[in-house]
């Protein structure tokens, strides 16, 4: 963090401010992590970008693991929510400790969801696989098939996502063991980018491919404007350079954006009969209000 943007967060240390964390994760052992920091003040209704930090990766004998957990537990204290773009929790049948009867047999709540969503595809005849429920949980089965639009967040245990899952699962367990411990939910960035950019009016080709595809970053640059000229966010030139050049850094203020509007009330509730042991995906409704 600049010392610029360090006196600007003092100017009136008695204004009311809350603050929030997004994190990219990447591999434990690469440098594509990032973090951003956001602070909401409710009064001035204003979001403001406080921190943006990329590739955060191991330095000598310390783990980027570490770096990460020092960032966000003393660079950055006192945040109220943190929003990870990783599996939080592991699937059903891997969290499961009782005797195994075969998913096909098992009663539990979370496997029988699962059922009844299979049997609800089958009757409308779509193309439906069985499930695997050591791999897959209820949030990513229901964000697939109840949206305006096809969304498929990769499996908590499928080959891409496993050992960010792993990685999550360790800097949660630390995340949660410090004093005033932040709220920890986990967001799908890719859903959120949908839903506030339909709000922002951002055409769908910036939305479905503001990662991978050929101009991404005029997509990101497009996005993030509009945030900037209708006044939802405040952002620095060089924090704004930085998310069109790297879409990491990107997806981690994207994340934190879905923590403020977690803290709003503006998020999904969760659908009814949604097993209650499931972790939930956060991700923002479809009409936001911002402030």
């Amino acid at each position: 963090m600049t010392q610029k943007r360090a006196r600007a967060t003092k100017k009136n240390p008695g204004m009311r401010v809350h603050r929030f964390a997004g994190v990219a994760l990447g591999g434990g052992k690469t440098d594509k992590t990032a973090v951003a920091i956001v602070e909401y003040y409710p009064d001035q209704k204003r979001v403001f970008l406080r921190a943006l930090r990329e590739k955060i990766r191991s330095e000598g004998e310390v783990s980027g693991d570490q770096m990460l957990f020092h960032f966000l537990t003393e660079e950055e204290p006192g945040l109220e929510i943190v929003a990870l773009d990783a599996p939080l929790q592991l699937p059903k049948c891997i969290r499961c400790t009782l005797k195994c009867p075969g998913f096909e047999a098992c009663k539990q709540p979370e496997i029988r969801w699962l059922w009844n969503e299979h049997e609800a595809r089958d009757a409308k005849k779509r193309p439906n696989k069985v499930f695997t429920p050591y791999t897959e949980r209820c949030s990513e089965v229901y964000i697939a098939n109840h949206l305006e639009e096809a969304f498929h967040p990769p499996h908590a245990l499928g080959a891409n996502a496993a050992p960010l899952a792993a990685r999550a699962h360790f800097m949660a367990r630390r995340l949660e063991q410090v004093k005033r411990a932040p709220e920890l939910i986990e967001v799908f960035t890719k859903l959120s980018i949908w839903r506030m950019g339909r709000g922002l009016k951002v055409p769908k080709s910036h939305l479905k491919f503001h990662r991978h595809a050929v101009d991404s970053d005029e997509a990101r640059h497009f996005f993030l404007k509009q945030l900037m000229e209708r006044e939802l966010a405040f952002l620095y030139q060089q924090d704004m350079k930085a998310m069109v050049e790297n879409p990491q850094a990107f997806d981690a203020f994207i994340a934190s954006l879905t923590a403020f509007l977690k803290f709003r009330g503006q998020t999904e509730k969760r659908p009814p009969h949604f097993p209650k042991g499931e972790m939930w995906i956060e991700f923002p409704i479809a009409d936001i209000h911002w402030f």
